[in-house]
């Protein structure tokens, strides 16, 4: 493979801000690489729309990114990626494009004890089917039950990922399937299927105990990149990484709740204002 294009950047992708868990976790999984992250925050969430309309969202931030030169495209988008992810490899041929979802999965039914998942996500992703298929594909036999969450992508977007409101909307949600149910019913592995979620996995830990594990998709996909970077001989060989931030709306917005997902500073003169449509 040449060098140049090894030393392109990964290009990552996500309606909004929740997709930073997976940059950070591309960052930390592959720190000699250079990322470019493309949040379409003027049309979050991509959760409550069509999947046509979801479908040619994820076709246009594509392009956004693939205009400016990447070797691979990680789609950080939990909707994008159960509804779009064909669609993106058919738009891309040559080009590795890696979702969330399948890493997400394949790691739940390895954390499960019992094989009672649950999954919890936007409406769309939902309502798509996509992770009870993958997580049977990875664990035959497995009980997977899904859960819409729409409130916590609010949530975390505003910063709410803990105190009394919370808490008391995460137990809305989750009381039914892992606190009230009888303890042989009860969900052992809770999958965040959304890449807002995992900013709420500190209260989530408290709120369900340590019996129940948590798997975040954002540290699986990760790995996944590694893998299909290796195998394809795409590993960065030379450069200085660095990290490129675009976003169709508000830049000053996005800098500032960055914070809740990544741990180095962010300014709005370093998150370049895009249009994509």
């Amino acid at each position: 493979m040449p060098a140049k294009r090894r030393d392109l950047p990964i290009g990552v992708f996500d309606s909004g801000i929740g997709g930073l868990t997976v940059l950070k976790a591309l960052r930390e999984r592959l720190p000699g690489e250079s990322l470019i992250y493309l949040g379409d925050t003027a049309r979050l969430p991509y959760g409550t729309k069509s999947a046509a309309a979801i479908s040619h969202y994820a076709v246009q931030a594509a392009h956004a990114l693939v205009s400016t030169g990447i070797k691979a495209l990680v789609v950080a988008d939990n909707t994008s990626s159960a509804l779009a992810l064909e669609t993106l490899r058919t738009e891309f041929p040559g080009l590795p494009v890696i979702g969330v979802v399948e890493p997400g999965a394949t790691a739940a039914g390895h954390a499960s004890a019992n094989g009672r998942i649950v999954v919890i996500a936007t409406e769309s992703t939902v309502q798509a089917g996509s992770y009870p298929r993958a997580v049977l594909n990875s664990r035959p036999g497995a009980q997977v039950r899904s859960l819409a969450c729409p409130l916590f992508v609010s949530m975390t977007e505003e910063g709410m990922v803990d105190g009394p409101i919370a808490e008391q909307i995460a137990r809305h949600y989750l009381a039914p399937l892992f606190l009230d149910p009888e303890p042989a019913l009860r969900g052992d592995c809770l999958l965040l299927g959304c890449t807002h979620f995992p900013a709420l996995a500190p209260l989530l830990h408290d709120l369900l105990g340590p019996e129940v594990a948590i798997v975040d998709s954002a540290t699986t996909t990760a790995s996944a990149v590694e893998d299909v970077l290796t195998h394809r001989r795409l590993a960065a060989t030379h450069g200085t990484p660095h990290i490129r931030y675009m976003s169709t709306d508000a830049p000053d917005r996005f800098a500032r709740i960055a914070a809740i997902f990544v741990p180095w500073p962010l300014t709005a003169e370093q998150v370049e204002l895009v249009d994509i449509g």
